[in-house]
């Protein structure tokens, strides 16, 4: 896989849900997140150059899940080696401050699984 990152980004040790916050249908899982954008296990390929509205959860410093949305621009998709799978990376283009916070919070909180 071609590295297509510039931000340090923390690997999902435990499962994260993406939805599409306007469809409501599953959208695929976290592999990694980072404070700019996320890449995307999903079982379809993402529309070149689209943007998405995603939600997720992440727990915050108490480990309670707190409700992330954010805006996304979809920046590349590539097959991956299990058919039927896609890896998506996608930059953050419309973050809240709270939703930056809490996950610049869950970043700060792993940084034993930064890649």
């Amino acid at each position: 896989m071609v590295e297509h990152r510039r931000a340090p980004r923390r690997r999902a040790e435990e499962v994260i849900q993406v939805t599409n916050a306007i469809t409501g249908e599953a959208a695929g899982q976290i592999v990694n997140l980072s404070i700019d954008g996320m890449m995307l296990a999903s079982h379809r390929p993402a529309r070149e150059d689209a943007l998405y509205q995603f939600s997720f959860q992440l727990p915050d410093e108490r480990g309670k899940l707190q409700h992330v949305e954010i805006g996304m621009h979809e920046q590349w998709t590539e097959q991956a080696a299990v058919p039927g799978q896609h890896w998506i990376g996608l930059r953050f283009i419309d973050l809240s401050p709270e939703d930056h916070a809490l996950v610049q919070g869950w970043l700060d909180r792993g940084r034993q699984h930064w890649e």
